[in-house]
């Protein structure tokens, strides 16, 4: 299997070295190539063609909001995903950034296991998004279903409203005890490693319930599980 190729787009040169560090000594990660600025890393980008691109968002010369309205307008199937980095978890940033594609979301200061596991997690095609920023999404998802259950139209995430035919799903494939129990958690915005801990469980027994939850509820990600959960009045 080939490497998950990244294209490392930070201006901060410490964070950026040190990031390239910490991924490169995991042999299923390929740093192809990094960029101080935007306009080099989306040139590096569109020659590399990486599997993803992880943006800090506050760079000096063209923001990683932009940059990723940039890379989710090139053609082709299979194209770059994008991983943001941030110092901060206001409200409007990460709204935009997600309104721009964003593919997953995690705080500067990620330790390097949620790194991975965020770069994993966005490779497979799902959303990673920091505990810390989970909650703007989740609270902002919950104030809209609240506001106006019947419209099928979120702010921050695109996702169908909870129809009759959905939840004969959930009555045909209903989920066991456990997997209600780590889908709460994922909508308190906990990662694989923290839902462990607080179960009692491996790291990859959780990835099992999670990819089980997101087969149930025919979610594409985790924040899509967790919006369809909240609508569906599985978990509050």
């Amino acid at each position: 299997m080939n490497p998950i190729s990244i294209v490392l787009i930070e201006d901060h040169d410490l964070t950026r070295v040190g990031m390239r560090m910490a991924l490169q000594q995991h042999g299923n990660i390929s740093v192809v190539a990094e960029a101080a600025n935007g306009t080099q890393g989306l040139k590096l980008v569109e020659t590399h063609k990486p599997d993803i691109a992880i943006v800090d968002i506050g760079l000096p010369d063209i923001d990683g909001i932009e940059i990723t309205r940039h890379i989710k307008e090139q053609p082709g199937e299979g194209h770059t995903k994008v991983l943001i980095l941030t110092l901060r978890d206001n409200e409007q940033i990460v709204l935009a950034a997600f309104g721009a594609g964003a593919d997953s979301y995690c705080m500067k200061d990620v330790s390097s296991d949620n790194l991975l596991e965020a770069i994993q997690v966005t490779h497979e095609g799902n959303s990673w998004i920091d505990p810390a920023i989970a909650g703007v999404v989740l609270q902002r998802t919950r104030q809209t279903v609240t506001k106006n259950s019947s419209n099928g139209d979120i702010e921050t995430v695109t996702i169908d409203a909870a129809g009759p035919e959905y939840n004969q799903i959930i009555e045909a494939y209903p989920l066991t005890e456990r997997e209600l129990e780590v889908l709460q958690l994922i909508v308190e915005g906990c990662s694989n490693a923290v839902i462990a801990e607080r179960l009692f469980i491996t790291v990859g027994t959780v990835k099992t319930h999670v990819r089980n939850i997101l087969n149930k509820l025919c979610a594409d990600d985790r924040t899509q599980a967790a919006v369809r959960a909240l609508r569906s009045g599985l978990v509050h």
